[in-house]
C-alpha cells in the first residue's frame, strides 16, 4: 500500500516529519502480517476537529493497529437530509494497518463512537462522530453486520476526495481506482479546509 505520508500534489498536504514516520514505521515491526484498511471520521455536533482528533489519537491507541496516515480535512453538507437542517460536518480519511480481524476492528469503531456519545436515533441524523470502515484490505462481503468495502464509499465526495489526497493510487474493491471514482461523481458539496489539521498519534 502506497501511504502517501509526503504526497506533494496537493497543497493541502502537509508532509510529515520523518522522525514520525520513522517512529510509525517502527511500531509496524511489532505487528504480526499486518492488513491495511480505511476508516472514514465524521463530526457535524460540538467541537468538531477535536473530535476528529481524539478519534484518530483512539485507533492509535488501539493493540494491534497503526495509524499510517490522516488525510487533509474537509467540510461537507449532511448528507440524505434537507439542506440547512443539520450542521455541516468535518471529514476526514484515516489509513491504518492492523492484525485485527474486520469484526474486532468494528468493534473498535463503536467503541470509539460510544466514548464520544454518539447517538443513533436517526439515519443520517447529526452525530459526534462518525467511525466507518471504508475498506479492509481486499476483502469484498454482504455481510449485514460489516458489508465491505462500505456499500456507498463509492458515492461519496467526502470519503473518495481525503482518501485520494493521502493514497493517489488506491483501489476501492469491487469498484476501481478511486480516483476514476472521484472524477465520475465531482467534489459537489466538498470544501477543503486548509486551516484545519490532524496529526499522527505520537
Amino acid at each position: 500500500m502506497n501511504n502517501g505520508l509526503n504526497a506533494q500534489s496537493d497543497p493541502t498536504v502537509q508532509p510529515v516529519p520523518a522522525s514520525v514516520v520513522e517512529a510509525v514505521d517502527a511500531a509496524d515491526t511489532t505487528l504480526s502480517n499486518p492488513k491495511w484498511a480505511v476508516v472514514a471520521l465524521g463530526s457535524n455536533l460540538g467541537n468538531r476537529l477535536d473530535t476528529l482528533q481524539g478519534a484518530v489519537d483512539a485507533l492509535g491507541d488501539t493493540p494491534g493497529l497503526r495509524v499510517k496516515a490522516v488525510s487533509p480535512v474537509y467540510e461537507t453538507e449532511p448528507w440524505g437530509v434537507e439542506p440547512g437542517s443539520q450542521p455541516s460536518y468535518l471529514n476526514a480519511v484515516v489509513a491504518v494497518k492492523t492484525t485485527l480481524p474486520p469484526s474486532s476492528l468494528l468493534e473498535r469503531a463503536h467503541a470509539i463512537e460510544e466514548a464520544y456519545d454518539r447517538v443513533r436515533e436517526e439515519r443520517w441524523g447529526p452525530r459526534t462522530i462518525d467511525v466507518d470502515i471504508v475498506a479492509y484490505a481486499d476483502v469484498v462481503s454482504d455481510d449485514p453486520v460489516l458489508t465491505l468495502p462500505h456499500p456507498r464509499a463509492h458515492l461519496r465526495a467526502f470519503v473518495l476526495a481525503p482518501w485520494h489526497d493521502i493514497e493517489p493510487e488506491a483501489q476501492l474493491p469491487g469498484h476501481g481506482p478511486v480516483a476514476a471514482l472521484l472524477a465520475e461523481i465531482g467534489p459537489s458539496g466538498l470544501t477543503p479546509r486548509p486551516d484545519l489539521e490532524l496529526r499522527l498519534p505520537e
